[in-house]
């Protein structure tokens, strides 16, 4: 059997994004509908993974151990309504660090690629900032953008992805429409 996935960014489109960075579980707080999304996609048989840009390690905001109980606490909430995430992928650089993992570049999701033996191409990730449409362009996934977090910010001053891609208003919108094709 062929086993689908699909793509999460994790700030602004599971959890509430904080220009601040979400330094303990206390922070990490989901938004509306977004767990219900993912329980969503692997009822119609969707493997999740997220990828995520984690600098807050690279800035001393918190070190892995707290990033570990953030996404523990993500996986338990997700229990809680059904659903579950296959592995997650963070870059832990900063921007001026020029690592091939940070977003926008496509390492994390070559990563991924190959991890699990996957061609890209058929492959969502659903992102909330230019660079996860270009991270998912330049490695060859389907760029999807939706509208909570940074989206509606990356639209207004990226005007050109309303003709490229796909667009939601949230993690729901999204998850209801790749579950009815």
């Amino acid at each position: 059997m062929i086993q689908k996935y699909i793509l999460l960014d994790r700030d602004g489109v599971i959890n509430q994004d904080s220009e601040a960075f979400i330094k303990s579980p206390d922070e990490w707080l989901p938004l509306d509908g977004s767990l219900e999304a993912i329980a969503l996609l692997n009822q119609h048989g969707f493997r999740v993974v997220v990828i995520t840009n984690q600098s807050g390690l690279a800035r001393g905001l918190f070190d892995e151990k707290t990033l570990n109980k953030i996404h523990q606490k993500m996986r338990d909430d997700l229990a809680n309504v059904g659903g579950e995430i296959e592995t997650i992928y963070f870059c832990p650089h900063q921007t001026h660090d020029e690592c091939e993992c940070r977003k926008p570049k496509a390492g994390l999701l070559k990563r991924f690629a190959k991890d699990y033996d996957v061609d890209l191409k058929n492959v969502h990730f659903i992102g909330d900032s230019l660079r996860d449409i270009q991270a998912a362009q330049t490695g060859g996934a389907i760029p999807v953008l939706v509208k909570t977090g940074n989206g509606t910010k990356t639209l207004q001053n990226n005007p050109q992805l309303l003709t490229s891609l796909s667009l939601f208003e949230n993690l729901y919108d999204a998850a209801k429409f790749l579950t009815c094709r």
